[in-house]
């Protein structure tokens, strides 16, 4: 079953100071002499001067994720009480701000065990930009997964959510914005409650099962091809990783095809769907193993990303693909030395079989091409070397040619989910060749995320193509004042805004 979302909805002209709710919460977008809060006229007074003191004395000081509350008691505004969440200046967007100051609220909403949140959408830009933003974030935030906990009772329950601007300026724009940034956000929840399912009860068919489940309810039409389907197209590569395992291999095919679409461009959306990475006979060390249920959150993330794009009607062709399989040190697994044959006829010496996301997503990338794609996007949470280098800050996007990475940063920056453009020199590839066959699986210890992406690159035919590592990225180990443990969802938002934008790439 589905976890719950917040009931979530946009007031089209009510002020602030009317929004009937049990806290109201006020992103504060600088310190005290940059926000005044002048917008929002009499909420000091009705606070009895708690808000003006908290920040004077230092009580409060806007900090990022930093929050106060105090009651409300004076004439003219209904809230009870006030959250006050900061919001400071930073490199990103005004947009992406308020969606995060909206996740705190919907969080704190939550564990406050509170009934009705009405959050105020503050700012100078456009309208429903924001208001599109805040609605993911207030969706986002109330994630909270409870499937297995016999008693959930610590982590509250979902209030009722209402956008609301300062002085009551929104309309039917701003209402559909929120109702958008809601679809989204609940599309970014599902991928996130499919990476944090354990391995056990999401095998490669089920996890299958759970997704086309999820996607054509919206409209898009789901294809599952199981392992003789996959053998009979050559695909050695998803093959070779997931015959280790007693759960076979599966192909998620899904497909928006609106009748009035263009026939060019067909994006095609490619994720990782390894749902349980033991490392195969090069294992893993045990520490920090159990995370490996979350090797599928490059599939979840396009999974996500269909339903929204299905449910928001996206007129644009968009083809998703999910190689899915576990990988797993059985008697019948791959082995260091063993070279595995791709669909397109590419040969490949596995040195590592711990490098196996980049197998699949070769098969899969080939299989794309295959189904007509113009532009491809591949999403995996790929290699160590590229947490190494970013941290959980940003995701590694290689692209070609510029005009497509441009795209992609566009598409990131719209969505606030950062992207850091790395290279793809010509000495990564080199570090791939073989003796034995076209290629190794592995390059090295140097440049392990830059080698990966080559490899990928080796089997898209030349077209437009990005890769997102994001395996520092779609997994936080403890829980913020803006999200719980676990899965993030990163990229859902990502693809959707890459399949809306209103250009021809």
């Amino acid at each position: 079953m589905p976890i719950p979302t917040p009931t979530l909805a946009a007031a089209g002209g009510a002020p602030a100071a009317a929004a009937d709710a049990d806290l109201l919460a006020v992103p504060v977008l600088g310190d005290a002499d940059s926000d005044t809060l002048a917008d929002l006229a009499g909420l000091d007074a009705a606070a009895a001067g708690a808000i003006r003191s908290a920040r004077s004395s230092g009580a409060f000081r806007g900090k990022r994720r930093e929050t106060f509350e105090t009651p409300l008691s004076g004439d003219g505004w209904r809230a009870a009480r006030v959250l006050l969440v900061g919001a400071p200046p930073r490199t990103e967007a005004l947009a992406a701000r308020l969606r995060e100051a909206a996740a705190v609220a919907a969080r704190g909403a939550r564990a406050r065990r509170v009934s009705r949140l009405a959050f105020v959408c503050r700012g100078d830009a456009e309208p429903a930009e924001l208001a599109q933003a805040v609605g993911e974030g207030i969706v986002t935030g109330g994630f909270v997964d409870t499937r297995y906990k016999s008693s959930a009772d610590d982590v509250g329950t979902q209030p009722v959510c209402e956008v609301v601007r300062s002085e009551g300026d929104g309309g039917p724009a701003v209402v559909e914005a929120v109702e958008r940034g809601a679809l989204i956000g609940a599309a970014t929840n599902l991928a996130r409650e499919l990476a944090n399912q354990p391995s056990n009860l999401l095998r490669p068919a089920m996890f299958a099962e759970r997704a086309a489940e999820a996607v054509a309810e919206v409209g898009v039409t789901v294809e599952v091809l199981d392992e003789a389907a996959i053998a009979k197209l050559g695909m050695g590569l998803l093959l070779g990783v997931g015959q280790g395992s007693d759960a076979p291999p599966r192909l998620l095919v899904m497909r928006h095809e609106p009748a009035a679409a263009p026939a060019d461009p067909v994006l095609g959306l490619v994720g990782k769907g390894v749902t349980f990475d033991s490392g195969g006979i090069s294992i893993k060390p045990a520490a920090g193993m159990e995370w490996m249920k979350s090797d599928m959150a490059g599939g979840a993330a396009v999974v996500g990303a269909m339903r929204a794009i299905g449910a928001l009607g996206v007129p644009r062709r968009v083809i998703g693909i999910v190689p899915m399989a576990e990988n797993m040190p059985g008697g019948r697994a791959t082995r260091p030395g063993d070279i595995l044959t791709g669909a397109g006829g590419t040969t490949v010496e596995v040195l590592n079989t711990d490098a196996e996301g980049r197998l699949i997503l070769g098969d899969a990338l080939w299989y794309a091409r295959k189904c007509g794609a113009t532009h491809l996007v591949d999403v995996a949470t790929l290699t160590g070397a590229c947490v190494i280098a970013l941290g959980g800050a940003a995701s590694g996007l290689f692209a070609r040619p510029p005009a497509w990475s441009d795209a992609l940063q566009a598409a990131a920056a719209r969505a606030g989910e950062r992207a850091w453009p790395m290279p793809l020199y010509e000495d990564y590839g080199e570090q791939l060749r073989s003796e034995l066959a076209d290629m190794k699986n592995i390059g090295g210890r140097e440049a392990g995320a830059c080698t990966a992406a080559a490899f990928l690159e080796a089997f898209t035919g030349g077209l437009p193509w990005a890769h997102l590592d994001i395996a520092g990225t779609a997994w936080i180990e403890k829980p913020r004042e803006d999200a719980a443990a676990g899965a993030t969802g990163v990229m859902v938002r990502t693809l959707t805004e890459l399949a809306l934008a209103n250009r021809n790439w």
